[in-house]
């Protein structure tokens, strides 16, 4: 009996823990919709409690004030954007890698253009709310990543550059298809959400990014 009964109080947690991750995703998707609609200082909770279906009472349990919820919506995409930087590693070829993270990278421009610019409007505004972020999470993960691009470097798979200044580089390309989103359609009439153009992009980014740092055919690139 005490047997079912521990089964049972577990089988019940598993449930309330995926209850409320599914609560907490949630709220975050309405809180980003909401955010971006109207600003850090223009947003209210009760308008995103309505937009997630939840009570407001029922929000605060997950998320204690605005700003707790603002700055929790900015890791998500945070998080997100570098989960395939952290699959580079030294082991990895270095075009197959760094094709794939380019091609994620405008993905996620493609999949989340709402987050994307949310993100840009907090750096550009000194970034008040993720500072401790980007000064731990990102600087560490950032310098381990430039010692890989150093090693092949230093191996003569890559062209010498500077890693930090490459990986601005594709961050600053891949994202502008999301921030810029209104600018790329004006001028060429589509965006990334077109299947076509999203090919015609990835390909373009992709051939432009690699060109400047892949050595020559037939040669390496020692420093």
């Amino acid at each position: 009996m005490a047997d079912e009964v521990g089964l049972a109080a577990q089988t019940i947690a598993r449930k309330t823990t995926r209850t409320g991750e599914a609560n907490a995703e949630r709220i975050l998707d309405a809180a980003l919709e909401v955010f971006a609609a109207y600003g850090y200082r223009g947003a209210r909770i009760d308008q995103i409690a309505e937009a997630a279906g939840l009570s407001k009472p029922n929000l605060l349990y997950y998320f204690r004030t605005k700003e707790e919820l603002y700055t929790a919506v900015l890791r998500r995409t945070l998080d997100m954007w570098l989960e395939p930087l952290r699959e580079l590693d030294t082991t990895s070829d270095p075009k197959a890698a760094l094709t794939a993270y380019i091609s994620r990278k405008l993905g996620y421009s493609r999949s989340q253009p709402t987050a994307s610019r949310l993100f840009a409007m907090e750096m550009l505004q000194g970034a008040p709310h993720l500072s401790a972020a980007l000064g731990g999470t990102l600087l560490e993960l950032v310098e381990i990543k430039s010692r890989i691009i150093e090693d092949w470097i230093s191996e003569g798979r890559l062209r010498p550059i500077d890693p930090k200044h490459f990986i601005f580089a594709i961050w600053a390309t891949t994202q502008h298809y999301a921030d810029f989103g209104t600018q790329i359609r004006a001028l060429t009439g589509a965006g990334i959400e077109d299947e076509a153009f999203y090919e015609k992009t990835r390909a373009a980014l992709t051939s432009i990014l690699l060109e400047g740092v892949l050595p020559s055919e037939g040669g390496s690139q020692k420093r």
